[in-house]
């Protein structure tokens, strides 16, 4: 079993695999973010692994997980959830991972028209003059 460390970058690796994604460290937490928006809270480092992540479709399955909490802050009624694992635990990679994937196509679907858009609107723009 991985320790919660080596699954922490993992994961991180993972979400930074997506198109248009970044780490950032807003409050001196790591986040992955496409655009100007997080879809996927780490946490700061330390012994134990949190993974927040807004869940569109998997949300009521993700709820009754015994490792899932609300998210902070009022975002748990927007379809945020917390997975949160203790050193030594065993963590779902797998279904981890899935939920990261989850995450940032509801994120990037937000994210990433808007900022296509404008490109679009500034090249008409440019053509024009």
């Amino acid at each position: 079993m991985a320790t919660t460390s080596a699954t922490r970058k993992a994961l991180l690796a993972h979400a930074l695999k997506h198109e248009g994604a970044w780490l950032d460290h807003p409050w001196g937490e790591d986040v992955a973010k496409v655009g100007k928006k997080i879809f996927v809270f780490f946490g700061q480092k330390g012994p134990d692994l949190g993974v927040g992540v807004k869940l569109p479709r998997s949300l009521l399955y993700a709820r009754a997980q015994k490792f899932v909490q609300k998210m902070g802050y009022g975002m748990d009624k927007s379809g945020w959830v917390a997975a949160r694992f203790a050193k030594g635990e065993q963590v779902p990679v797998a279904l981890l991972r899935s939920w990261i994937d989850e995450s940032y196509e509801a994120i990037a679907a937000a994210a990433v028209p808007k900022r296509n858009a404008v490109r679009k609107a500034t090249r008409r723009s440019a053509a024009r003059r």
